[in-house]
């Protein structure tokens, strides 16, 4: 919601109007609802059982068959409850984890923040209503903000009197670690996935592009989701509409340190449209236009805007207005349902903003305190998209089982994917026995498969494990097979 803190002494709330649906469509329409080998396996044995003396030998007649021969398995399976170990492989080695790195970040936030946190963007006005000198919105990295919210606040401001404004500045300062890590991989960045986290983040920092065929031999129609943003790319269009049912060959690339998009291949003149998730290239100007265009749209003028990274002393100052976030627990929700990246970094960025040491020290050191191994993992971001991250089976299962101790155990658990109900899991696991007794946080990348989370079971309420592929050459799909297959077996287990 905002809230306007306003001279006369008036408030405002609204409830925030969260963007970023484009990217949970995207990632449902590029999953395909299937049933594996192991579900089906399971929804036909569902009386079976498997005694925790013969789990190691079930498990590995699934890793040890021939196409895992070069993977990397590490699993680490155990009761939340006790310390007893079920089972253990390669628990205390180093994996790439890709996005299971959120759960340490999610976790070290709500014991640091508190599930009530907030993130809290003033806005600061000099000079006299109805001719502002200048108007100063000051980024904090809130990721919910969108052009929707920003429209409201220009409508508050022009009921309030403003007719004109000298300057315009937005500050995007808040945050001082690079917006776009070195270790980030340059086929990622261009795209939603791997946008830049800066202070000034509007609308996910990311826009829509959407490919639309025409008549053959006509290259590809493009339909942006925001014209602003468009502007900030140049694209190079070779992509072709081609004779219907041609295969679907469509690329599209950025080019290293212009803000050039390179569209190639074909698209079926019969083919559905094609929407790509792309960055957007400067978001803090990106952030300036669309607050400028919005009052403009108002009949408030702007004489000129400024994007500065310098912070203005305002500790004395009471701002004009103040947009607040939703409180942390949901952003938790929105960071592990859908598995994204920009509220994972901007959450780990808040750690160090508030706290004024750097984000992974405040990481560490909470989890620390928590219980969590400090040698057990080796963090370069919060979201896991740097392949430079490392992170044990041991170090995510410890994870797991110590915030479960914790007031905030039942916040942390309900931000997690429930197989075959909600976020990554909505469409794993359907139509087995584990839909909606799984609540776990999977992480994908190139040779990279991880899933770690709490199992309910009748005799072990509930399992706590952590499940990791590394360096494989099968593909995704395979690798999710043979993890679901190995959850699938310690439903099973019994005491006996």
């Amino acid at each position: 919601m905002i809230n306007f803190y306003l001279r006369l002494g008036k408030s405002f709330t609204l409830l925030l109007l969260l963007l970023g649906v484009w990217r949970n469509n995207l990632a449902i329409a590029a999953s395909t609802p299937r049933v594996s080998v192991a579900e089906a396996t399971i929804a036909t044995d569902l009386e079976a059982k498997v005694c925790p003396r013969d789990l190691a030998r079930e498990i590995e007649a699934i890793i040890n068959r021939s196409e895992w021969q070069r993977s990397r398995w590490g699993i680490l399976v155990q009761s939340q409850v006790g310390s007893r170990v079920l089972y253990a492989l390669n628990a205390q080695n180093y994996f790439i984890p890709a996005s299971n790195v959120k759960l340490l970040t999610t976790a070290a936030a709500l014991r640091y923040l508190g599930a009530d946190f907030r993130i809290r963007t003033p806005v600061y006005a000099t000079g006299t209503i109805p001719h502002l000198t200048s108007l100063r919105l000051v980024g904090k990295g809130d990721p919910t903000l969108t052009t929707s919210i920003l429209q409201e606040l220009a409508k508050q401001l022009k009921n309030q009197g403003v007719r004109q404004i000298e300057q315009l500045i937005v500050e995007d300062g808040y945050f001082t670690s690079p917006a776009i890590l070195p270790s980030w991989e340059w086929e990622d960045v261009n795209f939603y996935y791997g946008t830049a986290v800066n202070s000034l983040i509007l609308n996910e920092n990311a826009v829509t592009l959407t490919l639309l065929p025409q008549e053959q031999g006509q290259p590809v129609q493009l339909d942006w989701s925001d014209d602003l943003a468009a502007t900030q790319w140049l694209v190079e269009n070779q992509a072709l509409t081609a004779t219907p049912g041609t295969p679907y060959t469509v690329e599209i690339n950025g080019v290293l340190g212009k803000p050039v998009l390179q569209i190639k291949g074909e698209l079926a003149a019969d083919a559905e449209p094609d929407p790509w998730g792309l960055a957007i290239a400067d978001p803090a100007n990106y952030f300036l236009e669309t607050w400028r265009t919005l009052l403009e749209a108002e009949g408030i003028m702007v004489k000129r805007g400024l994007v500065t990274t310098t912070p203005e002393l305002t500790n004395s100052v009471t701002p004009m207005a103040v947009i607040t976030s939703p409180p942390l627990a949901e952003l938790l929700q929105k960071t592990n349902q859908p598995s994204n990246n920009l509220y994972a970094d901007a959450i780990l960025k808040t750690l160090g903003a508030t706290s004024g040491v750097s984000s992974l020290i405040v990481l560490k050191q909470t989890l620390t305190r928590l219980g969590v191994n400090p040698e057990s993992y080796l963090l370069i971001d919060g979201s896991g998209l740097s392949r430079h991250n490392l992170v044990s089976p041991e170090a995510v299962v410890q994870t797991l089982k110590l915030i479960s101790k914790t007031k905030d155990a039942e916040i942390y658990r309900k931000s997690l994917p429930v197989a075959g109900v909600s976020g990554t899991l909505k469409r794993r696991f359907l139509n087995t026995v584990l839909a909606g007794d799984l609540q776990a946080k999977t992480g994908t990348m190139t040779g990279v498969s991880t899933l770690s989370g709490y199992l309910d079971i009748p005799d072990y309420r509930p399992l706590v494990f952590s499940i990791m592929i590394n360096q494989s050459d099968r593909s995704v799909t395979a690798q999710r097979q043979a993890i679901d297959e190995i959850v699938l077996l310690l439903r099973k287990l019994r005491s006996c």
